[in-house]
């Protein structure tokens, strides 16, 4: 870990030496700022906070004792001091000690001398930033705990009086920061929140319900962009784009006794988040606070809505129907319980339809889609209603493709009955009755799976038989017309034309 030095001397050539002849990056530091007197030192220690101030004594405007002890007068935070001095000034050194200052360098410096002695200063500061994180640790341990009490509106021990007493001094107004992810992100979350909340005053993270924590924060009625939870919360949710994040903040209340409330109305906030665009920032109280939910809405006629089309296999109107469903809810903001109850129930009855709805298909389109825990999951109405379509369409699609096998099936089986009997006089009509089909749906299917429509193939079947009978020269042409399946000659000789481009008895004469 590296610490920041501020380094005041009067004499250029002293602070040139220490900038040039020290390895401060090997020692374990960083020269964040030079000063040439104690007045100007006092002023950068404000601005840049150092850890470490290295000065000099004998100084014009302002000693560098003086200036120790104007900082430990009115200095905001604690700084290690460490002093230049000459062998003449030896009873500088001694004011030193009395001011709690133990490190100082002889001049002119030696850099293996400074080397040493800044090992041993560095060694402190880490010991004095580890002790510092482990009080601050504990007592924010301790304070969570107290106001996770709070939180759930149980009696406080008494023996976190004065603890109360201490976080709630100075503090006006308090608040709730509610964040809630999915639980596969929960861990990673928490700890980035807990990253973003290191050193920022009157913030406590606290683990609420699973997947979701909460921050007690110092709040203001009147400055909400400035109590520093929205910047919080926006790199909260710039570090998971794309993620889902929920962010709500509760009602303000003025004492920290009274923080359940703004609990109360934080987890009010995240439930309109439901109707919010996806990876919205912080949704306050006070936004949703006239704000109601709906619980009635015509659910047998969604259900015919998103069903029939289902049914009817069409996919686009399936997708229409959603959107209209959507549309319906959003203007009626529908209680989030009840839109997710319904979602779960269309999907189901979808689910009954599709093939092998019971076995194993079934199941593991629930578990595909989490069907069970979409009544508690983090969705919001545009996620949950892309849920909706997406397992709609996925279920049309299989219908669509099993109808497409069995419609091989009986394909395959009506042409092996037309190959059987073309010879007969077969129509449309009779293979519809045969295999129980609309005759329109039955000649709509063999043109699809066959290319050509009935008649063509069946005079194909005819004509390809005829040119074997009459290359054989056995039987007379209105013979043959009649054996392959022609009522008379006329229609016969009218098909062959059509086929081979020339009449029966050209055929039967040609040299092959």
């Amino acid at each position: 870990m590296k610490y920041k030095v501020l380094l005041i001397d009067d004499e250029p050539s002293a602070l040139e030496g220490m900038l040039l002849w020290i390895d401060w990056q090997e020692l374990g530091f960083e020269v964040c700022g030079t000063s040439s007197n104690g007045r100007q030192g006092l002023q950068q220690m404000k601005e840049l906070e150092p850890d470490l101030v290295i000065t000099d004594v004998n100084m014009p405007l302002l000693n560098g004792l003086e200036m120790i002890a104007a900082w430990q007068r009115e200095g905001q935070r604690e700084i290690k001091f460490a002093i230049l001095s000459g062998y003449s000034e030896f009873e500088y050194a001694q004011t030193a000690i009395r001011y709690g200052i133990n490190h100082y360098l002889l001049k002119p410096v030696f850099p293996e001398e400074a080397a040493e002695e800044l090992r041993e200063i560095h060694q402190e500061l880490k010991q004095e930033t580890r002790s510092r994180m482990m009080n601050l640790i504990a007592t924010s341990e301790e304070s969570s705990t107290l106001i996770k009490e709070l939180l759930n509106e149980n009696p406080v021990d008494k023996t976190y009086t004065a603890l109360y007493a201490r976080l709630s001094e100075g503090i006006s107004y308090w608040n709730l920061c509610l964040i809630q992810s999915a639980p596969e992100m929960y861990a990673e979350v928490r700890e980035k929140a807990a990253s973003l909340l290191t050193g920022k005053a009157v913030m406590y993270l606290i683990d609420l319900d699973a997947g979701s924590f909460g921050i007690v924060y110092a709040s203001s009625p009147h400055a909400v962009e400035g109590d520093g939870i929205h910047e919080l919360t926006l790199a909260l949710r710039e570090a998971y784009p794309g993620q889902p994040l929920f962010i709500a903040g509760g009602d303000h209340e003025e004492s920290l006794c009274c923080i359940a409330n703004c609990y109360r109305t934080a987890k009010e906030a995240l439930m309109h988040y439901f109707y919010q665009p996806e990876n919205s920032g912080l949704l306050a109280y006070r936004e949703i606070r006239e704000q109601t939910f709906s619980y009635h809405y015509d659910p047998i006629r969604l259900i015919d809505a998103l069903l029939s089309p289902v049914n009817t296999l069409d996919i686009a109107g399936y997708r229409q129907a959603v959107d209209e469903a959507a549309r319906g809810f959003r203007e009626k903001r529908v209680a989030p319980e009840v839109v997710k109850k319904f979602a779960i129930h269309i999907m189901y009855r979808i689910q009954e339809l599709t093939p092998e709805a019971g076995g194993e298909h079934g199941e593991n389109a629930a578990k595909a889609f989490k069907l069970p825990e979409i009544q508690h999951s983090m969705m919001s109405l545009s996620g949950l209603m892309d849920h909706l379509r997406t397992f709609g369409e996925s279920s049309i699609e299989l219908l669509l493709q099993e109808q497409d096998e069995c419609s091989h099936g009986i394909v395959r089986e009506i042409n092996q009955y037309i190959q059987q009997h073309y010879r007969e006089s077969l129509s449309i009509q009779k293979l519809a009755e045969v295999f129980f089909l609309h005759p329109v749906y039955l000649g709509q299917l063999l043109m699809k799976k066959n290319g050509i429509n009935f008649n063509e193939q069946l005079h194909n079947l005819r004509i390809a038989e005829a040119t074997v009978l009459l290359r054989e020269h056995k039987l007379k042409l209105s013979e043959i017309a009649e054996q392959v399946g022609y009522a008379n000659y006329g229609q016969f000789l009218k098909q062959f034309e059509k086929k081979m481009h020339m009449g029966p008895n050209e055929y039967r004469n040609a040299k092959f």
